[in-house]
């Protein structure tokens, strides 16, 4: 099959790798409709997460068509479409028994924190992901979720990472009515987290980043305030004074961390490694939230250790939330605001590229050319079933 090929930071390519087979009885095997490339691959692909491995196979935002099952699957069967969340969760663990999906205790040997996910670096236990023709899916009984009739493709592989993320990031900010809330990344995380903070009773949005597409984009995709942060001396003095100089209610790390606006930061963080990526967000949300506040952090940042001004969370008495997306648990309520018109999740997709030319989609969506905010991956075997299902309506 082919399949994107990590040989190294910066370096990607389509090439050919054996088919997945089934390995476990519980096993399933999807041909891929559509995946995406997310922020979070950005991170391995600038080689900022550990044990990320030549050869692996990228992508944790997938959807596609079950073409074989092991013999002790019950609830899927061939030709079911499926949206696959981007965790790997046993659905029986003392964590998945509450709804924390992102935290299996059973799908990852690797770490005790973080569970599966497909398509990242071997600290996530080193499952491959979905920019290929074909995944093995295991546990297929539990994560997979039957995509309705009347759910779009593009919506669906939207609701597997992307969307579910940037509404958890609003919700772990715990928003009351009329909170300002301010999010820190305009790329698709913080465009959902935007829109999403706006159903949860937010009487005031505003988005910070640095490219002005971008910033013009979620402005018009969810009607919110934008600030430029090359346009601003210091951070937290500039939204505190936004908001009569008490801060913002909440504020939302939707970057990580390949953050930029901090020399030193990025110079410990991102050039030295000397930290787990830079801070400057996790600065930025913790000095511009007001005493009292909340802060919810969704950016990812390799292991293990961030210096970050751990007394002014003390001294302001900050509330913070972080975790992985528990995507299957959101799913219900976020095809009911599909359904409803509240979200349309596939008005952010600016680039539907083949997978064979998976080096160009990386280097459009990591250098932020063409206006790019959503790429997405099609793969040959795809474009057959489309066409032969396409012939078959004439």
């Amino acid at each position: 099959m082919l399949a994107m090929n990590y040989r190294g930071p910066y370096r990607v390519r389509a090439d050919y790798k054996p088919d997945p087979v089934i390995e476990h009885p519980g096993d399933a095997i999807v041909r891929v409709l559509r995946s995406c490339i997310c922020g979070s691959d950005l991170h391995l692909y600038h080689g900022m997460v550990p044990d990320t491995r030549v050869g692996h196979t990228f992508g944790h935002e997938f959807v596609g068509e079950v073409v074989d099952v092991g013999r002790d699957v019950q609830t899927l069967k061939a030709g079911d479409r499926v949206l696959v969340p981007f965790n790997l969760f046993c659905g029986s663990c003392f964590f998945c028994q509450r709804e924390l999906f992102g935290n299996c205790h059973n799908t990852n040997p690797e770490a005790t924190a973080v569970g599966g996910v497909y398509g990242y670096s071997h600290t996530a236990g080193g499952y491959d992901g979905g920019q290929a023709e074909y995944v093995r899916v295991p546990m297929a009984d539990v994560g997979p979720y039957p995509i309705p009739d009347d759910l779009h493709l593009d919506d669906a592989v939207l609701l597997t990472d992307a969307l579910p993320t940037g509404y958890q990031a609003a919700e772990m900010g715990d928003i009351h009515e009329g909170d300002t809330v301010v999010i820190f990344g305009a790329g698709p995380i913080g465009i959902f987290a935007a829109k999403s903070a706006w159903l949860m009773g937010a009487g005031r949005v505003i988005v910070v980043d640095e490219v002005e597409y971008r910033l013009e984009f979620v402005k018009r995709y969810a009607q919110c305030e934008v600030v430029n942060f090359r346009e601003v001396n210091d951070m937290a003095e500039h939204i505190k004074k936004m908001t009569d100089w008490m801060g913002a209610d909440v504020c939302i790390d939707a970057v990580g961390g390949d953050a930029a606006g901090s020399i030193a930061q990025t110079l410990t963080g991102r050039l030295m490694k000397m930290q787990a990526g830079a801070a400057t967000v996790l600065h930025w949300c913790i000095n511009s939230v007001r005493k009292g506040g909340n802060v919810s952090i969704v950016g990812v940042y390799g292991p293990t250790f961030n210096a970050v001004p751990i007394g002014n969370v003390v001294n302001k008495g900050l509330t913070i939330r972080a975790n992985q997306a528990s995507v299957k648990r959101h799913l219900p309520r976020l095809i009911e605001h599909i359904r409803e018109g509240r979200l349309n999740p596939k008005e952010i997709i600016t680039h539907r590229v083949p997978l064979e030319e998976v080096a160009d989609a990386y280097h459009i969506f990591s250098s932020k050319l063409d206006n790019c905010i959503k790429t997405v991956l099609i793969p040959p075997s795809a474009r057959e079933v489309q066409a032969v299902n396409a012939s078959a309506l004439h």
